[in-house]
Order: C-alpha cells, then structure tokens, then sequence
C-alpha cells in the first residue's frame, strides 16, 4: 500500500500539482490530506498560484482515492465546492502491522490543532502512527510510543526543509516505510524504515 500524505495547501493549485504529480507515476493507493484545502487563512500570505476552483478541481479529479480531515481554515462553504467528504475532525487507517510492535499498522490522522500529545498518548495504541498538519512544520519522531508525522505544508512552509509532502509504504510482510520529501520529490529529507 502506498500513501502519499500532503497537507496545507491553503488554495495554492501550483504546489498541489507538483506534489501530485511527483508521486503520480508510482499512482498511490491513497492520498491523505490533513486539512486546510482551500482558504489561506487570515494569519497567511496568500500562496504563490492562489486559485481556490482550481485547486478543488484538481482534488475533485482525485476523490476515489482521497481520505482527508478537516483542518482549522476548512469550513462548510469548501465541501460546497469538493466532491469528497471533508468535514471530519480526525480518521483512522489500518495497513499490515510492522513486525516487533514499531508500528501495529494503525494510522491516526487529524489537523493538529485540537488533540495534544498528551491526549492521543492517552487514547491510542503503542505503535499508532499519528499523522497531522497545521504547524507546516515537517516533522518525523517518536515519542511515548506513538510515531508522529507531519508531512509540512505544500504551499506554506514555516520549516528549512521548505515545501514538504510524505508517504507512507507498507507491504503485506508488515514492512513499512516513511519519509518526508519535497513536494517535487527530488530531495527525501527524512525516512523511518519499521520491520
């Protein structure tokens, strides 16, 4: 299973398109998106390539395939505008389990600005991989046994590595691999490999 995990896009149509089409020809089995897909949000310049149509039609154009939460600058005028459900606070995804516990095969995905660590060290499962935007910080660590990602903003960045995405590799044989790139996928910044 391949998941390609993209956050922040904020309306940037550009950024999304070449995030896209860095993992197109590997065609991923899901793309993840961890909120804020349209609106650039008050606090936020507005992103090179700004064109919030565009930007749903190219999402549109990927629903099958889509799994998504909602972020803190999504509201219910974006689901007028994409043909996907996009108005959840958080998910759940199972792929097979990593050998030795690393990672029981659970993926815990939200935007990140309503659950701490604290809550989700609570409620999840050793080995739960929790998967979130909103700072646009690219992030990969573990911590009280859970692993967290933050695949960073496409469009946005407030982090060196500059625009960011993920993916996520599992195989039938529990084996799975993350890591942090560019949106362009030309520079891999970060990798976990979990056996």
């Amino acid at each position: 299973m391949l998941i390609q995990v993209i956050s922040d896009i904020h309306g940037s149509c550009g950024d999304l398109r070449t995030a896209l089409d860095s993992c197109a020809a590997r065609r991923p089995d899901l793309i993840v998106l961890c909120g804020d897909f349209l609106n650039h949000g008050p606090r936020n310049p507005l992103p090179a390539g700004y064109d919030t149509q565009a930007t749903a039609a190219l999402l549109n154009a990927h629903k099958e395939r889509i799994v998504c939460v909602r972020g803190n600058c999504d509201s219910e005028v974006d689901q007028m505008l994409l043909e996907f459900p996009c108005l959840n606070a958080y998910t759940t995804l199972l792929f097979p389990g990593a050998d030795g516990a690393r990672l029981n095969g659970r993926v815990f995905v939200h935007h990140g600005h309503q659950y701490d660590r604290a809550q989700l060290a609570a409620w999840l499962p050793r080995g739960t991989l929790v998967v979130s935007g909103h700072t646009h910080v690219a992030v990969l660590e573990e911590a009280d046994g859970l692993w967290y990602l933050n695949p960073g903003s496409v469009s946005l960045p407030k982090c060196a590595e500059g625009k960011t995405c993920a993916l996520i590799e599992a195989d039938e044989g529990g084996i799975a691999r993350v890591s942090l790139r560019s949106i362009d996928g030309a520079t891999l910044y970060k990798e976990a490999t979990f056996r």
